[in-house]
């Protein structure tokens, strides 16, 4: 089956029999085949015509959701928990026997630094605005210091995606950056020269996993139901093992939404202090 990717602007009223699954720029949406697996194995274990839909930003994949653009996406826990009234949580991604991942904060490897505040007047990346590694986590550490981050940092950018703050820590565009500790892993075992030049400063306590999520109106209709069954589903089947394979991941579980509360304390920590 050909892989088929469609923009905001190609979306049309979801017609019976297809599902358009949203996905944000991280990880997965770097790899054509990753893509073409998922496409295949989504369409086999659900029945329906299956669109993927990309995006540059956590922010565009989101409001599709929100607004009933999208059946479902792979999105981040920080977007969840904004709009948890909207969303329902389909499946979170197992890693590592857990639900759970951390956020890193990388320095080039040969830095002497030795904690977060030695990243002082750094130029650091960030990974999107809407992103609980790559923002949300570096901005609860500096509202726990009490700063903001123009006065910590000398330059801040988005590089919308985990993969490009690993290359802007490892060219030196960055002096510092805050990425997926999921991704990190991944790509030092896929792309361990460019992973090498870079270095886990500071690892965040645990968060839920990036889940799928579906627009809270789905949760009774059989489209929701098909799609759950096909994720958590995913590890006792042929093609869905080797996704997962793909993928570094153990399968999908059904996690409850306070899983991601360490998520919510973030929000509202920063936006108390930040």
């Amino acid at each position: 089956m050909p892989l088929q990717t469609v923009r905001a602007a190609d979306n049309v009223s979801p017609k019976s029999g297809t599902l358009r699954f949203g996905l944000t720029p991280v990880f997965l949406s770097n790899d054509l085949e990753v893509l073409d697996e998922l496409k295949m194995y989504l369409s086999n274990a659900t029945g329906y015509d299956v669109q993927l839909v990309t995006q540059r930003t956590y922010q565009e994949v989101t409001a599709l959701l929100v607004a009933g653009n999208l059946e479902a996406a792979w999105i981040c826990g920080y977007p969840y928990r904004k709009f948890q009234d909207d969303l329902a949580l389909v499946a979170t991604p197992e890693w590592r026997g857990k639900p759970l991942y951390q956020s890193y904060l990388i320095v080039g490897a040969s830095r002497g630094a030795t904690s977060f505040k030695d990243c002082k007047g750094d130029i650091h990346a960030f990974s999107d605005p809407d992103s609980n590694s790559g923002y949300l986590v570096t901005k609860a550490y500096l509202a726990e210091l009490g700063v903001s981050e123009d006065a910590f940092f000398r330059k801040t950018f988005f590089t919308y995606g985990h993969r490009n703050v690993i290359r802007a820590v490892a060219s030196g565009l960055a002096n510092s950056g805050s990425v997926d500790g999921y991704v990190w892993e991944v790509m030092k075992t896929i792309e361990p020269e460019l992973v090498s030049q870079t270095r886990v400063l500071v690892k965040s306590e645990w968060y839920g996993f990036p889940p799928i999520a579906a627009p809270a109106k789905l949760t009774d209709t059989p489209l929701f139901a098909r799609v759950r069954s096909a994720f958590l589903r995913m590890a006792s089947d042929t093609l869905g093992r080797s996704l997962l394979n793909r993928l570094q991941l153990d399968g999908f579980v059904d996690a409850p939404p306070s899983t991601f509360d360490g998520i919510a304390a973030n929000i509202e920590l920063v936006r108390r202090l930040g």
